[in-house]
């Protein structure tokens, strides 16, 4: 998996992800021109999507109907010392039983996405200098 940010002026960035493009940027108060979700936003939608895929999915093999399926997240970034907080909100039909809601739940916490948050992170980083392009 590969994903490429590309400077559009200010802290506007487009990012090339398998064949879409998707802009990050600042809100105007902090500088950005506000044309797209802080990168902070964009970790929260992963993992809001990433969790309602992945509950989806299993319901699916379970014959289960998910039409109505929200899921909310709220979190403050890690301060120095501190781990990041995440509040999740598991918006589930009333239709399922207390077993299903049960085992969703648990299979929420499985979603690749939470698994990476929650699981140690590793970096590799280089530098690669390039010519100014025109």
């Amino acid at each position: 998996m590969r994903a490429v940010s590309h400077a559009q002026g200010g802290f506007k960035h487009v990012i090339e992800v398998g064949n879409y493009k998707l802009v990050s940027d600042e809100p105007t108060e902090k500088g950005g021109t506000g044309s797209g979700p802080t990168p902070q936003e964009l970790l929260a939608a992963s993992l809001v999507s990433c969790t309602a895929i992945t509950m989806q999915l299993y319901a699916q093999r379970k014959g289960w109907n998910l039409d109505d399926l929200t899921i909310e997240v709220e979190f403050q970034p890690a301060e120095r010392g501190a781990p990041t907080q995440f509040e999740m909100v598991l918006g589930l039909p009333d239709h399922l039983t207390p077993e299903q809601v049960d085992k969703l739940q648990v299979i929420a916490a499985k979603c690749p996405i939470h698994r990476t948050l929650e699981g140690e992170a590793m970096f590799t980083e280089r530098v690669e200098r390039r010519a100014a392009t025109a």
